[in-house]
């Protein structure tokens, strides 16, 4: 009956580390497959636009913190 539970253990112990072999080739064999696409088809690159917020002033500030002791 130990035999038995071995020889089960160790076939399927077999077939997950057989799996994942196969899964990290294929894994692996895509990677190159990609980065060879990559230099067929490059991507295009967009421009990144960038906006300049406005920073309160001082007296925005003031009317903020005197509308806020008021609320209270």
């Amino acid at each position: 009956m130990l035999n038995e539970g071995i020889a089960t253990m160790a076939v399927g112990m077999g077939t997950v580390f057989s799996f994942l072999l196969i899964l990290w080739a294929v894994v692996a064999f895509l990677g190159v497959v990609v980065g060879y696409l990559n230099k067929i088809f490059p991507a295009e690159v967009q421009a990144v636009t960038t906006t300049v917020k406005k920073v309160a002033g001082d007296v925005e500030v003031a009317i903020a913190l005197a509308a806020a002791k008021l609320r209270k």
